[in-house]
C-alpha cells in the first residue's frame, strides 16, 4: 500500500485525495484486520490533523474529501447532509446497462449489529446511464458471450453500499463486488483480465465551498489497474483525468421534492 496519497487539489481549509482500493477510510471494528488508513496517511503526509466529511468503501477507489479544521469539517457536514454534494462513480458491471435510469429501491441499512430484516428501510436514489459496453467471446455459465458494461452513476442519497446495491438489485451487479455480485464473472476478471477487485471509481465530486462561496468541481483519475481496463475495452475516452474548475452557481439539492428524509 502507498506510503503517500496523491493529492488532487488542496488549498488552506480543505484537501482532495486519491484513495486506492483496500485502504480503509479510517479505523474500523469491522475490518479489524487492517494497518493502513487514509486519515492516518493524510496526517502523516500532511503533519496536521484532517477530518474526513465523508467515505468510500474499503474496495472503492477514487476521489475522497477531507477537511483540515473542525470548522469547515462542520460546514462540509451540512453541505453533505443537504444532499448539495454531487458526486459521480464509475462502474464496470456484468450486462448491458440502462441506457438511463434512476434506481429508488429502499435499502436497510447494513451495521452489522442487528439482523438486516430488523433495521428500518430508508429512502435511496442512484441516476445512472450507460457510458460503453463490450461484448466477449467467452462463455460463463450458459451464455456463449458475455458482456459487461461501462456504467455512471450519480448517488443522490447516501446510504451504505448503495451504488453496489442499487445495480446489483437492477440485475447489473459490479464486478468484483464479493457481496452483491457474481462469483463466476468476478473470477473471470481476476483470472483473466488482472483486476481482482471491485471496479467502482469516485471520479467526480461538486460541491460549496464555505470559505470561498464558489462552486468547486474536481475530477479524479481512475486508477492503474482500471485505465489499463478501460484500454482493453476501448473505453478510453471516458477515463476522466485530473482537473479542478469553480463556478459561482451553487449546487442545487439533489433530495427529489416531496420526500421524508
Amino acid at each position: 500500500m502507498t506510503s503517500e496519497l496523491p493529492i488532487l487539489y488542496q488549498d488552506e481549509r480543505v484537501v482532495a485525495v486519491h484513495k486506492p482500493s483496500g485502504m480503509l477510510v479510517h479505523r474500523s471494528a469491522i475490518a479489524a484486520d487492517a494497518q493502513v488508513f487514509a486519515l492516518q496517511t493524510l496526517r502523516n503526509q500532511l503533519g496536521r490533523h484532517v477530518y474526513p466529511v465523508h467515505r468510500l468503501d474499503r474496495p472503492t477507489s477514487g476521489l475522497l474529501l477531507f477537511a483540515l479544521d473542525p470548522e469547515m469539517a462542520k460546514a462540509l457536514g451540512e453541505e453533505f447532509a443537504a444532499h448539495r454534494v454531487h458526486k459521480r462513480y464509475l462502474a464496470v458491471v456484468r450486462g448491458v446497462g440502462p441506457e438511463q435510469d434512476v434506481l429508488d429501491y429502499g435499502l436497510r441499512e447494513e451495521d452489522g449489529k442487528r439482523p438486516k430484516s430488523e433495521m428500518p428501510e430508508l429512502a435511496a436514489w442512484t441516476a445512472v446511464r450507460r457510458l460503453d459496453s463490450v461484448e466477449l467471446p467467452v462463455r460463463i455459465d450458459r451464455y456463449p458471450q458475455v458482456r459487461y458494461s461501462l456504467m455512471e452513476a450519480q448517488p443522490w442519497t447516501g446510504r451504505r453500499h448503495q451504488i453496489r446495491r442499487h445495480l446489483s438489485r437492477r440485475g447489473y451487479p459490479i464486478i468484483g463486488d464479493a457481496k452483491h455480485g457474481k462469483g463466476a464473472h468476478n473470477r473471470f476478471f481476476r483470472d483473466h483480465l488482472e483486476s481482482p477487485r471491485l471496479l467502482l471509481a469516485a471520479v467526480g465530486m461538486t460541491l460549496w465551498h464555505p470559505e470561498r462561496q464558489r462552486t468547486l468541481h474536481i475530477d479524479a483519475p481512475l486508477a492503474d489497474d482500471m485505465r489499463t481496463l478501460f484500454a482493453r475495452f476501448g473505453w478510453q475516452g471516458h477515463a476522466p483525468a485530473t482537473r479542478v474548475d469553480w463556478h459561482e452557481t451553487r449546487p442545487v439539492s439533489l433530495w427529489p421534492a416531496g420526500n421524508d428524509r
